[in-house]
């Protein structure tokens, strides 16, 4: 079993992660720390204690961390997700309470309380995880890796040329990506292949169980968003951590633009085996990092599929 901790802004694609986390019998989800992403902090709150009723889940701390970038201001995604992140299905509140200690502290508590390594799944801008490892060095090293859902080797979403997670906090990706913790990045190279249709909508709604009947519903609502492919997206990063043979991964030498110029936020990603004569100097000290190129989607799809319409872990 692994034992992991996500750290989301719960937006529709969180919300698939944390079904999945929650809902895996091989996985042991300790904890979920919350950050300012996809929508504004406190609904990304909100939306995570709700996901978690929907997935059945154990009583798992919850905690509340960064409420902006380290430099900028926040840019939101609700444009994407909703007003209130989760497609605005006026799903009820939760009587879950939210742990009073600060998101950097439960990683700290749960990091070193763990008895066995533990994998951080970031899923969201890297604020509250680079917050962490400046706060709690000692407890950093502990992880046995972080994989998150991030960057591109390739294009981007927010920008031509930046992802949305390192984008909306450049500067925080960057301490992350140097910090010397086992790296895979999840990224824009595979996030858009996991993509869901009517057929799942319809399988999902006809289960008898409410959490594959909510993920139904989110699915068939975006579905009908003109010009928008509902992808698992940031199930991916989980799916990998569990599931690494669903995942081709190529090392890469990975450092994030922190300019501020059209390129800000972009994840400079060049192989490791580039002499040193072709790469720029910030390029040759970029830390390598595994970068997933490729993915089983048919593979990931039912995995993902049959561990929602399942209470294996109620």
């Amino acid at each position: 079993m692994k034992t992991v901790i996500l750290d989301v802004d719960t937006g529709v694609d969180d919300a698939f992660a944390i079904m999945f986390a929650a809902r895996h019998p091989d996985l042991n989800l300790i904890g979920i720390t919350c950050v300012d992403g996809n929508t504004k902090l406190s609904q990304v709150l909100i939306n995570t204690l709700k996901v978690l009723d929907k997935a059945g889940a154990r009583q798992i701390p919850v905690s509340s961390g960064a409420s902006r970038p380290l430099l900028e201001t926040p840019k939101y995604a609700e444009h994407v997700h909703g007003s209130d992140g989760l497609g605005d299905l006026d799903t009820p509140l939760s009587a879950r309470k939210i742990d009073q200690r600060p998101a950097i502290q439960l990683l700290r508590d749960l990091i070193d309380s763990s008895p066995n390594p533990v994998t951080l799944i970031p899923t969201a801008p890297l604020t509250n995880i680079a917050l962490f490892l400046g706060a709690y060095p000692e407890s950093a090293k502990k992880l046995e890796r972080i994989v998150l859902m991030g960057g591109s080797a390739s294009k981007g979403n927010a920008t031509e040329y930046a992802e949305f997670n390192v984008w909306h906090d450049p500067e925080a990706a960057a301490i992350v990506f140097k910090s010397g913790v086992p790296i895979t990045m999840y990224g824009l190279d595979v996030f858009n292949d996991l993509i869901m249709n009517k057929d799942d909508v319809a399988s999902l709604t006809a289960s008898k169980d409410e959490c594959a009947q909510f993920a139904g519903r989110l699915i068939d609502h975006f579905i009908s968003v003109p010009n928008l492919e509902v992808t698992l997206g940031d199930y991916g990063a989980v799916a990998t951590a569990i599931r690494p043979d669903l995942a081709t991964c190529k090392k890469y030498r990975v450092s994030v633009d922190t300019s501020f110029s059209p390129t800000r936020g972009q994840t400079h990603c060049r192989p490791v085996e580039t002499k040193d004569s072709e790469l720029g100097e910030h390029d040759r000290d970029a830390p390598v990092v595994d970068v997933v190129v490729a993915s089983d989607v048919d593979g990931m799809r039912k995995l993902w599929l049959e561990t929602v319409n399942s209470q294996s872990k109620i």
